[in-house]
């Protein structure tokens, strides 16, 4: 096996652990000039042919986190179940304060 199968092999790996969709919290990153704050989450939008994982950040930043460099971990079961219930909850008190998804709100009259 050549090193580059073995950094193909490596790429692929990264790819089936993180697939499109995973749900990840940043521990640490190892970026001086552009930090994200520690248990920043985010939902993983591709790992590129390098093996970079792309995620967007719930706070809308899409800065690349790199397997062995920055420390993050993918989010248990429970905490996506969590995650869930918490969204529900607030569409649910979002709905009765009036708010609608567009963002608007309900004009009393």
């Amino acid at each position: 096996m050549t090193l580059t199968d073995i950094q193909r092999a490596r790429v692929e790996d990264i790819k089936k652990t993180y697939p499109p969709g995973t749900r990840i919290e940043l521990i640490s990153m190892n970026d001086a000039y552009a930090p994200v704050p520690s248990g920043t989450r985010a939902t993983v939008s591709f790992v590129d042919d390098i093996g970079t994982i792309h995620p967007i950040r719930d706070n809308g930043r899409t800065l690349g986190v790199i397997v062995g460099e920055d420390s993050f971990r993918k989010l248990s079961q429970s905490e996506l179940e969590a995650e869930k219930q918490a969204a529900e909850e607030k569409e649910e008190q979002d709905t009765a304060d009036g708010l609608s998804d567009s963002g608007g709100m309900k004009m009393n009259m």
